[in-house]
């Protein structure tokens, strides 16, 4: 499968270096000509997935062109074209819009200068309703889940994430390089996926994102399993649902969250978590922010001390 590299390349015989020609690659690697409606094959196959004329003509465009799309030799694909495409690859919703994001970036112009990180500063407001969203545990992240904020029981949920220093604490570097993080949550795979889903969505529409080259390359040099997921092209990412949690404080805790973004603050989401009254979720919460210490953080204060 193709993988990208530091310079922009990849490796394996996908793509040339596009984001649009990468996800094409990586999502037709995971149709089986079965699942897209053709007759089972009665030998084996070289190609995983389907091939480039199979999805040519099922998506109703010719080889060559498709074979351009993929290599990047062709940057301008129709709306037409790009939902015949996400048909044939089934792609969902969210997949679906990310490919036509990934069109209209291919076919825009480069840029004159390098595009600038998006503020880190959370303002008093802002920190002022983590507080008053206490017991109920939350945070604010940024576009690649740098922590910018939280109340103390929102910190305390990534367990071994307040020994580290402001400027490193990022869900993302916590979930893949804290060993103990695996042992956080019931589906620690789940929490990495969805990880991985968002930085490869903002990869795929502002791949030289300062905030998250950085990132990006540290995880692909320290974990492997950054590195398969990385390769997958998926996109998907959860924005509410529920996780258990085994804390050492608390014993096993399983709340309800509701991830929602910033207006005035790009990028920014404040993702907040809840468990019913009366429950025994909610007194385990309610003792989970009980035992914090001090107020909730101010990450401003914190990185000038």
């Amino acid at each position: 499968m193709a993988r990208e590299q530091r310079d922009g390349s990849t490796t394996g015989n996908g793509s040339n270096g596009t984001e649009l020609g990468r996800f094409l690659f990586a999502h037709r690697s995971r149709v089986t000509p079965e699942q897209a409606g053709l007759p089972a094959c009665s030998g084996p196959r070289r190609t995983p997935g389907l091939r480039r004329e199979e999805l040519a003509t099922l998506a109703g465009v010719s080889i060559d062109y498709y074979s351009r799309l993929e290599r990047g030799k062709e940057a301008r694909p129709s709306a037409s074209v790009v939902d015949a495409l996400a048909r044939v690859l089934l792609l969902d919703e969210r997949e679906h819009k990310h490919l036509r994001d990934l069109a209209v970036c291919a076919a825009r112009p480069a840029a004159p200068e390098p595009p600038t990180a998006p503020t880190s500063s959370v303002g008093p407001g802002v920190r002022l309703l983590l507080e008053s969203l206490r017991p109920n545990p939350a945070v604010v992240v940024s576009r690649t889940m740098d922590l910018l904020a939280w109340n103390p029981g929102g910190l305390r949920l990534f367990v071994g994430m307040e020994q580290w220093p402001a400027e490193k604490r990022n869900v993302a570097r916590w979930v893949f390089l804290n060993p103990g993080a695996r042992t956080v949550f019931d589906h620690w795979d789940e929490q990495i996926r969805a990880c991985v889903g968002r930085l490869r969505a903002l990869a795929g529409t502002d791949p030289d994102a300062p905030d998250l080259v950085g990132l990006v390359d540290e995880l692909l040099t320290e974990s492997p399993e950054f590195v398969q997921l990385w390769d997958r092209y998926d996109v998907r990412a959860h924005t509410h649902g529920s996780k258990t949690f085994h804390l050492p404080d608390v014993g096993d805790l399983t709340l309800d969250y509701q991830s929602m973004q910033l207006e005035g603050a790009p990028g920014h989401r404040l993702v907040a978590h809840y468990a019913t009254p009366g429950t025994p979720d909610h007194d385990k919460m309610l003792l989970l922010d009980m035992t914090a210490t001090g107020p909730a953080l101010k990450p401003a204060e914190e990185k000038q001390n």
